[in-house]
Order: structure tokens, then sequence, then C-alpha cells
């Protein structure tokens, strides 16, 4: 059963992210990889927010729980569309495109679940 939570999570957060990517897209363009940047740095956030304010609360079933974490948020954010849109713009000579999307996505992950997590727990103070 576990497994049948963690694939309908998995199917909501792949089309979260595609559905935010082609938005990116449309507004912003293809120069810069937008999308994933704010698909990472949001799930980042997210993550961080979920696992203080609600999983450390131990009121969700743990089933729900990790079809959150791991089904949804795992097939949201992309670590692997990083990399490759990474080793993309190096191709491309893009050095500095490349250079501020690698520290941007590395910092702004971290201080993003950091936020998340004070932001939990600000929630459970509460």
């Amino acid at each position: 059963m576990l497994y049948l939570f963690i694939g309908i999570g998995g199917i909501i957060g792949s089309m979260l992210r595609y559905l935010v990517s082609i938005i990116a897209v449309q507004i912003w363009g293809k120069d810069f990889p937008l999308g994933t940047l704010l698909i990472n740095l949001s799930g980042s956030f997210f993550l961080g927010w979920f696992t203080s304010a609600i999983v450390n609360q131990k009121k969700m079933h743990p089933y729900i729980l990790t079809a959150i974490s791991t089904g949804i948020v795992g097939s949201y954010t992309t670590f692997s569309t990083f990399c490759f849109e990474t080793v993309h713009l190096f191709q491309m000579e893009n050095y500095l495109k490349a250079f501020f999307y690698l520290l941007l996505s590395l910092f702004g992950g971290l201080f993003f679940v950091r936020l998340g997590v004070n932001v939990g727990e600000q929630q459970i103070k509460k």
C-alpha cells in the first residue's frame, strides 16, 4: 500500500514539475534554466518546512508523509535535470551562466531548506 501512495505522489509531483517548467519557459524563455531552479528551490523550501512543521509532529499517517516527501517532492525536484542543464550551459560555452546556475542552485537550495525549517519551527512554537 505504501508503494501506491508513493506512486500517486510521484504522479502529482512530476505533473507539477512539468507545469512549472512549461510556465517558466513561456514567461522567461529558454536562455537560462529558471524553471528547474525555481522547482528545486521551492522543493527545498517545502521539504525543509514539511519536515520540521509536519513530519516531526507525527500527526499524519506515515504513508501520507512518505507520499508527500518521497512521492511528490521527490518527483517534483530534479537533481538529474539540474546536472544536465549545467553541463549543457558549459557545452554551449555559457560559462558565467553555468557557474551562476550551479552556485545559485547549490547555495540557494541550502538556504531555502534552512528557511523552510525555520518557518516550520516557528509555526510549531505558536
